[in-house]
């Protein structure tokens, strides 16, 4: 059933107007150019589309891989590059960089990442549990930002016994950060389970001074609108929602302008939309080859609940260029209509990890010793 959209304030980002409120995730191999590109393609330009996770040393150090994430479409306008640093010297570079080369106009820093690769250094959704840390990194970046925006994601805490969005939300607050995202999930639950919405209205009960995005379970144009009801908070953050289906941001835009308008699209118009994600794969990394290998990765998502046999799936699975690729969607049955329950719960959905974190990270959130500049990561994208 669609709901009706909430009347809502202009979502505003530092001097940037987010209308509608829709803000997409930052996601590793996933939100580079292209898929920016198509996601702000259905959405006639509206919103607000974050880079793949940039880490800073990497940049300071102009990393070749790094360089080619932060590239923007010419067509633009809100250019906006999450960070990763867990050093406020390395972080406060990034940012000058950033400021000093006009590389874009909105940082947003990664507090959230669960991967144990991030967080067993200290970094990601592990970082503020040290709240010296969080306020030392953000204080910095403020500070080299000048007139840009400075935005924080970040989850409930690394467990329930060891929650820290209040904490991190009001630091941000005193810090000068512009506005703060919650995923409703802690760093344990990875994926898993079922997003707290409650956790964010209370951050937005606690954090008034500053807009509060809700992120985790919007898998639909109407959770969205849900969220915003139930929560009060000022925005939305899509991330898993969209694999596999960037159309998702069009609905997003019809609901929030209270049209009833959602796209369920037959599987012809489905392979319509794959076989230009790797095309715009191919020109953005210079292979088209390489391209359409990237592309693999979507491939299950697009095709989630559709009548397409296993022997087919794999040689999806191994296509290498566009001819093939295109070959193969040609062979399916393009007729069928959107599936049933497609709307769903898609991507990882694994939960009640083992969180990997530094040797005694947990005995004191105030002790900081354990942390060094080389805990930064020296790649970017996760």
């Amino acid at each position: 059933m669609t709901t009706l959209a909430p009347a809502l304030p202009l979502l505003r980002i530092g001097p940037h107007t987010v209308q509608p409120p829709v803000v997409l995730a930052p996601m590793a191999g996933i939100t580079n150019a292209p898929f920016r590109t198509l996601c702000r393609e259905f959405s006639g330009g509206k919103g607000l589309f974050v880079s793949e996770m940039i880490t800073t040393r990497a940049l300071v150090e102009r990393n070749e891989k790094t360089m080619q994430l932060i590239h923007f479409d010419a067509s633009e306008t809100t250019r906006s590059i999450q960070l990763y640093g867990v050093d406020p010297v390395t972080v406060g570079k990034a940012v000058r960089m950033i400021v000093d080369e006009d590389l874009a106009d909105h940082i947003d820093l990664n507090f959230g990442c669960p991967v144990p690769k991030v967080t067993r250094k200290g970094g990601g959704s592990a970082l503020p549990y040290k709240r010296p840390l969080l306020r030392a990194i953000l204080r910095e970046a403020v500070a080299q930002a000048g007139d840009l925006p400075v935005t924080i994601k970040m989850r409930k805490g690394i467990d329930d016994d060891h929650t820290t969005y209040l904490d991190a939300g009001r630091i941000a607050v005193e810090e000068g950060v512009t506005a703060v995202a919650l995923h409703g999930r802690t760093t344990a639950q990875h994926y898993g389970g079922t997003a707290d919405w409650d956790a964010i209205a209370r951050l937005k009960e606690h954090v008034p001074e500053i807009p509060v995005l809700g992120n985790g379970d919007i898998w639909s144009a109407d959770d969205a609108l849900r969220m915003m009801r139930e929560t009060g908070c000022d925005g939305v953050v899509v991330g898993r929602g969209c694999l596999g289906r960037p159309w998702l941001f069009g609905d997003l835009v019809s609901a929030f302008e209270g049209t009833g308008t959602r796209q369920a699209p037959v599987l012809r118009q489905v392979a319509d939309v794959m076989l230009r994600h790797a095309t715009l794969l191919g020109e953005w990394i210079g292979d088209e080859s390489r391209g359409v290998i990237d592309f693999r990765k979507h491939v299950a998502w697009y095709l989630k609940g559709f009548a397409v046999g296993s022997d087919m799936r794999r040689k999806l699975a191994v296509t290498s260029s566009l001819e093939e690729l295109g070959a193969q969607l040609q062979e399916l049955d393009l007729d069928q209509p959107w599936p049933d329950g497609a709307d769903g719960p898609r991507g990882r959905t694994s939960g009640n990890n083992r969180v990997a974190l530094p040797d005694g990270w947990l005995k004191d959130p105030y002790d900081c010793a354990g942390v060094s500049a080389d805990a930064e990561l020296d790649t970017s994208g996760g």
